[in-house]
Formats: structure tokens, C-alpha cells, sequence
């Protein structure tokens, strides 16, 4: 079994409910691990048999440059379903944790964080 992570990729983003959010925007970071359906390129030492994690980093950084959302969970959805339609057959399941870092709660903390995964199913099943 082959899984690709990402770790720690930082991105300035336009997300949030609130219009500062929106307008000012905020960093953000975010890790993804993909379990892939082959891990033949641990054999053939080839590209074309695996997924090239500078590929997945690209769509990422697309989505986030192009999300207006109010919410990271649905962020995080637009990341799968942008990196699913590109490599649905290759990946079997992903996870992935997105930290906002500048929250408007009047508290002390380091970041705000969710985790979803994605198996490939949509809904309640998930």
C-alpha cells in the first residue's frame, strides 16, 4: 500500500463567513495523504505509474486561489472533488486537515483545524 502526503502546504486565502475574511483574507495550511489504488512505482521506479505529488499540489493551490467559501469543510470537498476529477481511478481514499491560523474569536490558541476523508462515496456513508 502506497500512501502520498503533503504536509504543511501554506496558502493565503479569500474563505470565511465574515466580510474581513473575505476581504483581507488570511493564511492557512493544509496536509493531505492520499492512499493510492497501486504502489507499482515502488517497482518500476516510473512516474506514470504513480501520482506526482507536485500535480496534487498544483490543483490545491488552484482551489484555494479560486474558493470563496464561508466554510473549511466545504473547502476541503472542493479540494477532493478537484483532485478526484483528475485522478478518481489512482486514489482510493484521502485525508486532509486545513488550520486556519487568524480566527475572529477572542481567545488565545494557535489555529483552528478540521480533518475530513474522502473514500470516494458522497454523503452520510463516508
Amino acid at each position: 500500500m502506497l500512501t502520498i502526503k503533503l504536509n504543511n502546504m501554506k496558502f493565503h486565502s479569500y474563505i470565511g463567513v465574515y466580510a474581513e475574511e473575505k476581504k483581507i483574507g488570511q493564511n492557512i495550511e493544509i496536509d493531505l495523504a492520499c492512499q493510492m489504488q497501486s504502489d507499482q512505482s515502488r517497482y518500476t521506479d516510473d512516474l506514470t505509474d504513480t501520482v506526482s505529488y507536485g500535480a496534487i499540489y498544483r490543483i490545491i493551490e488552484k482551489t484555494v486561489a479560486n474558493s470563496k467559501v464561508d466554510l473549511v469543510e466545504r473547502l476541503g470537498q472542493q479540494i477532493f472533488d478537484d483532485i478526484r476529477a483528475v485522478y478518481d481511478a489512482e486514489i482510493v481514499a484521502m485525508s486532509l486537515n486545513i488550520r486556519k491560523l487568524a480566527v475572529p474569536v477572542n481567545g488565545i490558541f494557535d489555529s483552528v483545524e478540521i480533518t475530513l476523508t474522502d473514500t470516494g462515496k458522497r454523503g452520510a456513508d463516508q
